[in-house]
């Protein structure tokens, strides 16, 4: 008779599915960007014998700049609203204290498949990592071979690999929103500088200064910082906020994982 060939732990070779193309993004972006500086910004109707004559044509002396920093601007407003999305499908349907609530109590009435179908109903980055410990907490109650606490330590351990498991899902996009609080601030800075260079320019000339070079100037080198301060300051705000929901999902996902050990060793 055939031996039969011990089962190999299934392989999570499916991608997670969640989020947006980030490359296709930037890309889109500034295209964006270079559209509104050409089409809107530079209208002729922002200007009158070559001078702006409202903020969307002062906007526009702020030269070559202009597109990359709103370029930016735009990157992290579409950033901000899909990690919005997506954060808020990654903590489910129901609340998440009303998740462990229900979890727990399925759990205390031996009533582990309930378990596993509150956390399907969750759904979610919170309802996926804490089914690996709903799972793992089942198949400890039938494990004799191991002591209490090492049984206690794999389902904490298979919790913390589906809390690693959708940490990639969770953090995605949040570098670029990150590289662009500094970013958005130093092209400002940039295109500061080139204004300034460009007004010292007019002030240098032999004779009388050249007073339509030197408002150009000024205008580039404040559009820009403005722009760049802009960009940046919303940045620091959606990275430090996304940032702080995706601690409190993780929060909760230990919350879980410690209210379902707290069963098991109540039980066991």
């Amino acid at each position: 008779m055939e031996a039969q060939k011990p089962n190999k732990p299934a392989k999570a070779t499916a991608k997670k599915k969640g989020g947006i193309n980030a490359f296709l993004v930037i890309i889109l972006c500034f295209v964006a960007s270079v559209c509104m500086y050409v089409f809107v910004l530079g209208a002729d109707s922002n200007f009158e014998n070559g001078h702006p004559v409202n903020l969307l044509g002062t906007v526009h002396e702020g030269g070559f700049v202009v597109p990359i920093i709103w370029g930016l601007l735009f990157l992290v407003v579409v950033l901000s609203v899909e990690r919005f999305i997506a954060l808020s499908k990654a903590t489910g349907k129901k609340s998440t204290d009303k998740f462990v609530s229900d979890l727990k109590k399925a759990l205390e009435g031996g009533k582990v498949e309930d378990a596993k179908k509150v956390c399907a109903d969750q759904g979610g980055a919170i309802g996926n990592a804490v089914l690996c410990a709903v799972n793992k907490y089942e198949e400890m109650l039938t494990e004799t071979t191991l002591k209490k606490e090492d049984r206690a330590l794999a389902i904490r351990n298979a919790l913390d690999e589906g809390i690693n498991f959708e940490m990639p899902t969770l953090q995605q996009n949040m570098p670029i929103i990150f590289t662009n609080t500094t970013l958005g601030t130093l092209m400002g800075l940039f295109g500061t500088v080139l204004g300034m260079i460009k007004s010292f320019s007019a002030l240098g000339n032999s004779g009388a200064p050249d007073s339509s070079a030197l408002s150009q100037g000024i205008s580039e080198a404040l559009v820009n910082t403005a722009s760049g301060i802009a960009t940046g300051a919303l940045a620091v705000i959606a990275y430090n906020y996304y940032d702080t929901k995706i601690n409190d999902i993780t929060y909760k996902m230990n919350e879980a994982g410690a209210a379902i050990i707290a069963v098991f060793e109540a039980k066991a």
